[in-house]
């Protein structure tokens, strides 16, 4: 059964976004630990809420394992002289490893013979390993914003008040700050604010429940669920459903209970969309909906206590939202007044970028990409596309955005229907923000596409031609998540174009306030989409057959996207390796190949003619195949050259010394490399 390590870090209010982050790198941390240190150990539980974060981990020893450590050191000839004798190298190796020089013993390695020290190390109480880990363990834990408190020299999300550490029943003893590691929790802040000792995990479990405190955020996650789910059906319709908040929410108690509130259905008049942001972003609250989805004049939001009565906090939430939609309503009335094109002129005074100009000048140049799009791709759409462009931004000057961020473009497409603009155009100025985040809604229209991809282009272009270029996490124009974004629009649509010449279209209209050479620009830019392109597919496919069908060409994401798929299912062909190795021997010899027809009358032997043969009788069919996109019939027929190809290779010397023969042959096989190279680099193929 092994003995069980239970840890928990009892602190102030942890804002809700960490705790997540925190549980999975304390798993992290501590798993690191224990395999550097030897110590077996199962499978490591983490919990947390915001006033505790806590981790339980059973089946490790009492005692570490002995270990047998080889450190190697210095080559035979530096550590021993002509004479056999150690040097100066081998006794200071010797001495830093804490054994004789005479132990020393001589180990063949690729590289030659070296000296290595084996030395014995006797395994370790597993608690005294503990108090070393922890404490690197509860200062290692990372956060977004962390803090110092007192006059202390140590940081954390939010002050440390508490901390439990048991091995096997028995306190693990550190110190972290000013607090040293005990058996004593405490209950929630509120309804059970006293200290309570813990024996075990499971003791720990059954003590919270008792002091008001549910330490599993899935538990609680269920809990919400079922209790949203049941004051919704309660007020006579459903709950609108909201994962995020749900997990949100979740970690912003401790022991979760559900309230009903209501507004006045005169603010029903207000776009939908406002009304459920409201009471989302600023209340965290649950929106509810009838038997059609339509929005109903109520909420729902989760209480860190059991209330006696309810009603007075129901009140208070209620006062609360009025507030806030009242000025949702007088924003959305007053901006009526004020029609899009009217604010588009607004944008001639708002700064985009000080070295990019205003929104206005950026509007106009996304504008014209994508006209320029929709030419290429669906010119039935152009008008259209030009129209959603031109107001995509209008109402970022509008009372509403500036008031609620959140519902840019969509009080957009509300305003562009109050004032009869075309509806797919309206519904593109909603859409050319997305998507939003990774795996996020994509636009459904062409319109929406277009402008969607010329705004982000326009934005990665833009920034890496003024030297705002992502570094390490800093992404603050989140340049790869636009870069993300057209890579997804594109692929989900199927556009066959070329990424590289939409790129010098973007630099071409940016070109008066670039700071850097424009094909240095280019470079950059196309380096950035094909490193995000890349990732995207190894997520998706093997990575050896992205990088082969990425070396081959991706100027044409969908064409790479087919490729890379057809060769990640031609990998499982019974003769794929062997075919592999084959084609990166052709690969290897041929290198730059030799622009020269083959010329049969220079075969001198027949395994030259077989395969000339062979290549001769795919090639027209594997041609067209390719021109189809048909990746995989195409590398199905090729693979009918192992044979003739492997044959050549025994019986065939290539680099013949007639020059002539040579020429030929060189010939021959760069004919079979071109044929591959159309679908894929095959010398990145592992096999």
């Amino acid at each position: 059964m092994g003995k069980e390590l239970f840890l928990e870090i009892g602190t102030e209010e942890i804002p809700a976004g960490f705790i997540p982050r925190a549980m999975a790198e304390m798993e992290a941390l501590l798993a690191k630990e224990l395999e550097h240190a030897r110590i077996a150990f199962g499978d490591i539980r983490t919990l947390g809420t915001p006033r505790r974060l806590a981790l339980a981990v059973k089946g490790l020893p009492a005692v570490q394992p002995d270990a047998e450590i080889t450190a190697m050191g210095p080559a035979k000839n530096v550590a021993f002289d002509a004479e056999g004798k150690p040097t100066k190298a081998a006794e200071g190796f010797a001495r830093g490893q804490g054994v004789d020089v005479a132990s020393l013993t001589l180990v063949t390695t690729e590289k030659g013979e070296y000296v290595a020290a084996v030395r014995k190390e006797s395994g370790r109480p597993v608690p005294d390993l503990l108090a070393e880990i922890l404490p690197r363990l509860v200062a290692n834990i990372p956060f977004r914003k962390s803090m110092r408190w007192g006059d202390l020299d140590v940081r954390f999300a939010r002050p440390i008040h508490w901390i439990v550490a048991l091995f096997d029943g028995i306190v693990v003893p550190f110190g972290f700050g000013n607090i040293e590691s005990g058996t004593i929790s405490r209950g929630h802040r509120f309804m059970a604010n006293q200290p309570f000792p813990v024996r075990d995990f499971a003791h720990y479990l059954d003590e919270c429940e008792r002091h008001f405190v549910i330490p599993d955020p899935e538990r609680r996650k269920e809990i919400i669920r079922r209790e949203i789910h049941r004051v919704a059906k309660t007020a006579g319709g459903h709950l609108l459903p909201d994962e995020g908040l749900l997990e949100e929410v979740s970690y912003l108690c401790e022991y979760p209970s559900a309230v009903h509130g209501t507004f006045s259905a005169e603010f029903l008049k207000v776009p939908r969309e406002v009304l459920i942001t409201s009471m989302r972003s600023h209340q965290r609250y649950f929106s509810i909906v009838d038997d059609a989805g339509k929005l109903l004049p109520g909420f729902i939001t989760i209480n860190n206590t059991l209330t006696e009565d309810p009603t007075v906090v129901v009140k208070g939430n209620e006062r609360v939202l009025r507030a806030r939609l009242s000025d949702a309503r007088f924003f959305f009335e007053e901006d009526k007044k004020v029609a899009l094109s009217t604010r588009v002129e607004s944008l001639k005074n708002v700064v985009y970028q000080q070295k990019l100009g205003t929104s206005f000048e950026k509007m106009e140049r996304f504008r014209a990409l994508a006209e320029g799009l929709a030419d290429l791709l669906n010119p039935v759409v152009k008008g259209k596309a030009s129209r959603a462009a031109f107001l995509c931004k209008a109402d970022l000057v509008s009372g509403m955005v500036g008031e609620f961020p959140e519902v840019q473009g969509i009080m957009g497409r509300e305003y562009a229907l109050i004032e009869g603009e075309d509806a797919e155009v309206a519904a593109a100025i909603a859409e050319h923000y997305l998507p939003t985040q990774a795996g996020g809604e994509l636009p459904s229209s062409d319109i929406g596409a277009f402008v969607s991809m010329a705004d982000k282009l326009d934005t990665i272009c833009g920034c890496f031609g003024v030297g705002l270029i992502p570094t390490g996490s800093a992404d603050p124009y989140a340049l790869r998540r636009s870069a993300l974004g057209i890579i997804n629009i594109i692929l989900d649509k199927g556009y066959r174009l070329s990424l590289e010449e939409q790129v010098d279209k973007a630099l071409g209209l940016l070109a008066p306030k670039l700071t850097r050479p424009a094909a240095d620009v280019k470079a950059d830019v196309l380096e950035f989409f094909r490193g995000r392109f890349v990732n995207l597919m190894a997520d998706r496919y093997a990575a050896d057959a992205v990088e082969a069908a990425v070396a081959a060409g991706c100027a044409d994401l969908v064409d790479a996207a087919a490729r890379i798929a057809a060769l990640a299912q031609f990998k499982s062909h019974p003769d794929f390796e062997p075919l592999a190795v084959a084609f990166k021997r052709v690969g290897n010899i041929v290198k730059e190949g030799v622009d020269v027809a083959v010329d049969p009358a220079l075969f001198q032997d027949p395994a030259e003619g077989l395969l000339h043969d062979a290549v001769q009788g795919v090639a027209a069919s594997v041609r067209g195949k390719i021109a189809g996109r048909a990746y995989l019939d195409a590398l199905t027929e090729i693979a009918a050259l192992r044979g003739p190809v492997d044959t050549f290779f025994d019986k065939v010397m290539v680099m013949a010394e007639d020059e002539r023969v040579r020429t030929n042959r060189l010939a021959l096989l760069t004919g079979i490399a071109r044929m591959l190279g159309t679908i894929a680099d095959f010398a990145k193929i592992a096999a």
